[in-house]
């Protein structure tokens, strides 16, 4: 056994979380945390950007992202840990690496649910516009991180009913539009979402993949299954198919909907591209105009409560993460102490920082555009460590058994092609972001040179 194992064994030992999730709980925390309908705020701007290809962009988004799942795959079943992408980069490719790939993430981890819940407070305001929105949020805050402190189990039937909710509204959704399309037919081609209304000039390949920059943003905490290794019953194997299966699924949801509403979308790609103003509520405008206002108040309703979820389940992987790496002494030590198999010191910690950002941004009228700028590439970062911890630990060290070349070697590289890719095309505040928080955790990181590691065996 690997010290990186022997060190990880003996933690969880003096600070055992609680084996209580299935296979379905593991779906469930993946699909609130992406949301099935996330492509509903950033669809108009994929349109315009994509020339109209939206489901296109969605079916090589969710090809893309595979490998990300596939090196996620690959690493729990050898390293079955709550730290995720941290215990994967800390085997696979040191201990420095795994700080890094674990600091990188934890951006991630923590503005997500701040998103989330502000993507809920502005939801609720536009509902009850007394109360203000920074009111909705705190609100939205202080009773998931309650679900997230009573026990991943409770979190996860309650978060299951909620997820049951999105579901029906998402069916809903593809009822009514496919009733409308045979009623009245389509605005645009049939086949348009999948290559371009013709508004902006021939198909272009290189606007599609401009637009799948911004639609992986979509599927970004389908990872967080992973943090729940160590509280799933069954073994890593359970994991690792929720993870592909997640993702899967997510992937036939984004594409399906997309390729309906662009049907509905009585605005050509080009008019949306000359007016950024309707890029937003684009999807509501179609479904308003095609089907009714009835079902635009029902998706609003239905996702003000989904993002609070989904801020739930960022929550309860941010904690586990910050459990992970204060258990191996990278963070302070009393945020691993366990309270009934339940992260609770961690847990609070994330749910403080999320609180002050996602108020903070309510405040703002820009605090949305400031939070989304940044969220993304912590965890691109962290997914490009990941596949090389795959590399690191099969072909390099030889840990896995005989290297099998495509799964080992192929596979990781493409990926983390693909997510260099992706930050090479996010907004220059993003990326200026993302060095200043890894700047930091550099310092933090010469600052820890020389203490005292873990006791093993």
């Amino acid at each position: 056994m690997s010290d990186t194992q022997t060190t990880a064994g003996s933690g969880a030992a003096e600070h055992g979380l609680r084996r209580s999730l299935g296979f379905r709980d593991l779906v469930v925390y993946g699909l609130l945390f992406i949301a099935p309908m996330a492509p509903v705020g950033v669809f108009g701007t994929l349109d315009a950007k994509s020339h109209g290809a939206v489901a296109l962009v969605y079916v090589v988004a969710t090809v893309a992202m595979a490998f990300t799942a596939f090196s996620y795959a690959q690493m729990v079943r050898v390293v079955p840990q709550a730290g995720s992408v941290f215990a994967y980069a800390r085997a696979g490719l040191g201990k420095e690496a795994g700080f890094v790939a674990g600091w990188m993430v934890m951006l991630d981890y923590l503005l997500i649910p701040a998103v989330a819940y502000l993507f809920s407070g502005i939801a609720m305001n536009s509902l009850v516009p007394e109360v203000s929105r920074w009111v909705w949020t705190a609100l939205a805050v202080v009773v998931t991180t309650f679900l997230n402190l009573w026990g991943v189990r409770t979190a996860a039937r309650v978060g299951l009913l909620v997820l049951a909710m999105e579901i029906v509204v998402l069916l809903v959704f593809v009822v009514s539009a496919v009733v409308v399309l045979a009623r009245d037919g389509a605005h645009r081609d049939w086949l348009s979402p999948l290559s371009g209304d013709g508004t902006q000039g021939a198909f272009a390949l290189s606007a599609v993949i401009g637009a799948v920059s911004v639609a992986v943003l979509s599927f970004l905490g389908f990872d967080a299954i992973a943090s729940f290794a160590e509280e799933v019953t069954g073994g890593p194997e359970k994991v690792a198919r929720a993870v592909l299966f997640c993702l899967a699924l997510a992937g036939v949801l984004f594409v399906a909907q997309t390729y309906l509403v662009s049907l509905l979308e009585p605005l050509s790609s080009a008019r949306l591209a000359a007016d950024p103003a309707k890029q937003g509520p684009a999807f509501y405008d179609a479904v308003d105009a095609s089907v009714g206002s009835w079902l635009h108040n029902l998706v609003a309703v239905s996702k003000a409560i989904g993002a609070a979820f989904a801020a739930l389940a960022g929550q309860a992987a941010a904690g586990r993460l910050v459990f992970a790496m204060a258990r191996d002494r990278r963070l302070p030590r009393v945020l691993a102490r366990t309270d009934s198999g339940v992260p609770r010191a961690a847990l609070s910690c994330a749910a403080v920082i999320t609180l002050v950002a996602a108020v903070w941004a309510a405040r703002r009228d820009d605090g949305l555009d400031k939070l989304v700028s940044v969220v993304d590439v912590g965890a691109l970062t962290a997914f490009t460590l990941l596949h090389a911890s795959v590399v690191g630990w099969f072909a390099v060290r030889h840990l896995g058994g005989p290297v099998v070349w495509w799964r080992h070697v192929l596979v990781p590289v493409l990926g983390a092609a693909i997510t260099v890719a992706v930050i090479v095309e996010a907004s220059g505040t993003a990326q200026v972001v993302g060095l200043v928080w890894l700047a930091v955790g550099l310092v933090v990181l010469l600052a820890q040179r020389g203490r005292t590691e873990p006791k093993t065996g």
